[in-house]
């Protein structure tokens, strides 16, 4: 059964941009590289997503004869600070990773990105932080600002924050992080990594499903192919919209994603993936893109493979009724 879900995703070797699966990575110029690892392999993944929480179980296994230490990089779905005016921009927290049930401390890379171009560089030359650069953009003297302006790297609003322009300053680019560290694979045996953090749950008051017009335009297939939202969950979205025009409630959803294609850098397909998607409470509505999808509880979905390789990323939806419903 091919079903929608939601969810983040932890784990490669070599580091890139996104929430995702472990990954080998290297340090090379401009930053962490994502690489394909022909030493060790990922015996099994056990994943665990909700919108409050993200577990992941790893055991990796090196078929070499030799050790090899190696990056390992955590890649963090991308976050596009256009969308932060309408509040649906949301970072993770609380990340934690253990090796063998040792804690290990992660640095964190990040970068700013425009259609395709790296302006982390500049951006730190102007000590403009890349995830929360407000404050700083208005600080910014006049030309700078008009540097920024012409690059397209942000939208002005006259007035708002008296900056030192006079302008009110929007970052628009997207914010791609990665969490990393330096990891000793033993040679023949396997190794338990664990990842648990809070995702960056995006989320709008109303969703855009609840109106049957914005549905069949172009924006509106996509927004819904993003999520295989079939035709049971539309039902049900219309359902809960109904209940909530008659008693004047907006309808809310929920939105993570999950980088899960990373997941194919190591030697071999994933030996045994098990994915647990929770959609909260048994009143919420849940899609996302899967196959195999099993209920195994009022609030939890259930996917199983063997020898998987992962070919896209996983965006969850949830849509909530509200109290009352």
């Amino acid at each position: 059964m091919r079903k929608s879900l939601v969810s983040t995703l932890a784990g490669v070797l070599l580091g890139a941009p996104a929430a995702a699966n472990d990954s080998t990575a290297e340090m090379a110029a401009g930053g962490l590289v994502l690489r394909k690892t022909d030493a060790i392999e990922m015996a099994s993944e056990d994943l665990f997503i909700s919108a409050d929480a993200v577990r992941v179980h790893y055991v990796f296994r090196n078929r070499t004869a030799k050790d090899v230490r190696t990056v390992v990089a955590f890649p963090m779905p991308d976050i596009d600070l256009s969308e932060r005016e309408g509040g649906d921009v949301a970072y993770p927290s609380g990340f934690v990773t253990t090796v063998e049930g040792k804690r290990v401390l992660m640095a964190l890379e990040q970068k700013a990105v425009l259609k395709g171009k790296d302006y982390t560089a500049l951006l730190t030359a102007l000590k403009v932080p890349i995830a929360e650069p407000e404050v700083r953009l208005d600080a910014l003297g006049p030309a700078e600002q008009d540097k920024l302006l012409a690059l397209g790297l942000v939208t002005a609003e006259e007035g708002g924050r008296q900056g030192a322009g006079n302008r009110q300053l929007n970052a628009v680019w997207t914010v791609r992080q990665a969490y990393h560290w330096t990891q000793l694979f033993p040679a023949g045996r396997d190794l338990v990594v664990e990842h648990r953090y809070v995702p960056g749950t995006g989320g709008s008051v109303e969703t855009p499903l609840a109106d049957p017009a914005f549905r069949r335009t172009a924006e509106g297939r996509a927004y819904g192919a993003t999520y295989c939202a079939d035709a049971a969950f539309l039902a049900g979205v219309d359902r809960l919209a109904q209940s909530a025009r008659g008693a004047e409630r907006a309808l809310p959803e929920l939105r993570v994603s999950y980088v899960l294609k990373t997941g194919a850098n190591w030697r071999a397909p994933i030996g045994d993936f098990r994915l647990v998607v929770d959609k909260g409470t048994p009143a919420n509505l849940i899609s996302f893109c899967a196959d195999g999808v099993r209920k195994i509880s009022a609030t939890q979905f259930e996917v199983r493979h063997r020898n998987w390789l992962p070919d896209r990323d996983l965006d969850i939806l949830i849509v909530q009724p509200q109290s009352g419903d």
